[in-house]
């Protein structure tokens, strides 16, 4: 009987031990799922936080700095562009583009910092005189034979080879542009103007305007910059010299003349400038051929007073000889 009742004890207990341990395992395993629960809980509110959409800027341009890796150039190179204030509102909508490009010894930053590019450029389409565009200044420059400065090709810098085949479709898809000739131009002053006016001429079914302000037409002495024949500054000389804008037009075949003339031109250069006369030269070699363009021979030297103010005029003619 002892026995009996001993064995009876024996699995009340175990019956109670197993109870107690399936409990355990049970709590164990419902504190498992609420950490679990509330682990993911607090994961989907940090991912929700991450991919939540930032408020966007309203009713104002902006610049934007970046820069492009050049496989070309195997170099960097930076640019700069300005967006107009409906760019962030109007997600769906193009834009026409403005290259503008700097002169010598100076960079991308140039015609935003010493021009006042986004204060000009707000004042007029605020005004309604001028369209709202997208605007871009690559970097073609810095130190005199330090960097190197120019818009052409030469020996160990393939600098419009980048421009056309790399950085233009770089910017047009990159941005809401609208890729068509028709809405697409090219500006610049000194270094930067000739660069225009030589791209215009030698790729005419890209742009269809031209803004040249105290262009280097041609190349002239340039003013405390001696250089040997193999600088950097020297090779740039001597490409602007075999690109001459004037000898271009004189030695020109009627078909190319015939496209030039569907380009807008626009020349523009102050009574002073040490390039006067090569502009001249150019508007001579332009009414020589028949190609009709604007100019402007404005009180003024080579200077940021006169591309500041000239801004005024390049603007309003950039965007009335795009396509409407």
């Amino acid at each position: 009987m002892t026995h009996k009742r001993l064995f009876i004890s024996l699995c009340v207990m175990m019956t109670i031990m197993v109870g107690c341990a399936q409990s355990t395992d049970k709590a164990q395993s419902q504190s498992k799922s609420a950490k679990k629960q509330q682990s993911a809980s607090v994961h989907d509110t940090i991912k929700a936080a991450k991919t939540a959409p930032q408020p966007k800027r309203t009713g104002k341009s902006r610049i934007v700095e970046g820069t492009y890796e050049s496989a070309v150039l195997g170099a960097p190179r930076d640019y700069t562009i300005y967006l107009p204030k409906s760019y962030d509102v109007e997600p769906d909508r193009q834009y026409p583009i403005l290259y503008l490009l700097h002169g010598m010894l100076d960079d991308n930053h140039c015609w935003v910092t010493r021009g006042g590019l986004q204060q000009v450029a707000d004042e007029l389409m605020a005004k309604g005189t001028c369209r709202e565009m997208i605007i871009v200044t690559p970097c073609a420059g810095g130190e005199a034979n330090k960097d190197w400065n120019g818009y052409f090709n030469m020996k160990g810098w393939a600098y419009e080879t980048f421009f056309f085949d790399e950085f233009m479709p770089f910017i047009e898809k990159q941005y809401r542009v609208l890729t068509d000739r028709g809405h697409r131009a090219v500006a610049g002053l000194s270094m930067g103007g000739g660069g225009a006016t030589s791209y215009a001429q030698r790729y005419p079914d890209l742009f269809c305007a031209v803004y040249a302000m105290s262009a280097l037409m041609d190349i002239v002495p340039l003013p405390g910059h001696k250089a040997g024949p193999n600088s950097m500054v020297g090779l740039m000389s001597s490409k602007v010299g075999e690109l001459s804008c004037s000898k271009f037009i004189r030695k020109a075949s009627a078909q190319t003349i015939e496209k030039m003339k569907t380009i807008k031109w626009y020349v523009d250069c102050g009574n002073k400038d040490f390039l006067l006369k090569k502009n001249q030269e150019f508007m001579a070699a332009m009414d020589a051929r028949g190609v009709p363009y604007k100019k402007q021979i404005r009180k003024g030297t080579h200077s940021w007073q006169y591309w500041h103010t000239g801004l005024y005029i390049m603007l309003p003619f950039i965007s009335e000889s795009m396509s409407d």
